[in-house]
């Protein structure tokens, strides 16, 4: 699998604040990728280094193989497109004309494509109102349509969802995986919106302090938080030979504790193992949401 964006070691620190720690980050072509982490975690550090805004006090990246101090790095940022906070939108003009504006910005060729973008992003019936009085969610997708003037394969978005309503959340998330699935194009993207961005991502980085402490795929992270019934028990074989009769999916997570994945009538679950004799000394009904497994991963606290 051709990796994208691979950072090793980095660092980035303001006197005696360390923004970013030995961060380690893999993206993989094709990917969603959700940065998870508090305010002040990093997140934002990260991607206006990886944009060349902010240079690492120690450390490396890579983008498309090539490392950033190889003077090729500036042409290989030119497959990137990318928002960073807020997007940057000339407010007296229309759409059209923030986008020919930054096609120019680009040194694209001709304006072949603005039209096809405005449509892509839903602003091609704005006609001469200008952006300024366009609500966030329009304001946000003309940013991501700006960011797609170059025609990029790689895509960055910090914090998209920030202040938007349902309706404008909902349009957002669609248009990213329109654009992961229809144009195929990579995605970075920072989000305290956890519950939106379980709906999207294909792999999640998890940061906490300037450190990447998780990186999962979303297939892995959705049996971790799949329903389960953990029991505690003192003869781990036995529960072991009888799910093993029934075809139950469990997993042995040490010499005392088995999960049990899948949902089940606790009492009729319960019943059955009492007729095997199989008592547990403890059982508990677990069903973990993507805000709780990030929690329990950094030891508490709230994604803001």
């Amino acid at each position: 699998m051709e990796i994208v964006l691979e950072t090793n070691n980095l660092e980035k620190k303001y006197k005696d604040f360390r923004a970013l720690n030995h961060t380690d980050i893999h993206i993989e072509k094709g990917a969603i990728y959700g940065l998870i982490g508090k305010n002040g975690a990093g997140k934002t550090t990260l991607i206006r280094i990886i944009c060349g805004l902010q240079e690492p006090t120690n450390g490396s990246y890579t983008i498309y193989g090539v490392n950033n101090s190889n003077s090729n790095i500036t042409n290989v940022r030119k497959r990137m497109g990318a928002i960073i906070e807020t997007p940057s939108i000339y407010g007296e003009m229309t759409a059209r004309d923030n986008l020919i504006e930054q096609y120019k910005l680009v040194g694209m060729p001709s304006m072949d494509g603005v039209d096809e973008l405005l449509k892509l992003v839903g602003l091609e019936n704005t006609g001469k109102k200008k952006s300024k009085n366009f609500s966030l969610g329009m304001k946000q997708r003309l940013g991501i349509a700006i960011a797609l003037a170059n025609h990029p394969d790689f895509l960055i978005l910090d914090e998209p969802m920030n202040g938007l309503d349902p309706q404008g959340i909902i349009e957002i998330r669609e248009l990213i995986l329109k654009l992961n699935k229809e144009r195929r194009i990579t995605i970075l993207i920072s989000s305290h919106y956890l519950d939106e961005l379980s709906k999207i991502a294909t792999h999640y980085g998890f940061l906490d302090n300037g450190s990447i402490i998780k990186e999962i795929s979303s297939e892995e992270l959705m049996k971790k938080m799949e329903h389960k019934i953990e029991l505690k028990v003192s003869n781990p074989k036995d529960f072991v030979q009888y799910f093993e009769e029934k075809k139950i999916s469990y997993e042995v997570m040490n010499s005392k504790t088995i999960n049990v994945y899948g949902k089940y009538n606790l009492s009729k679950f319960i019943n059955e193992l009492s007729k095997k004799s199989l008592i547990a000394d403890e059982i508990h009904e677990i069903e973990e949401s993507l805000e709780n497994y990030y929690m329990n991963l950094i030891g508490g606290g709230r994604v803001d």
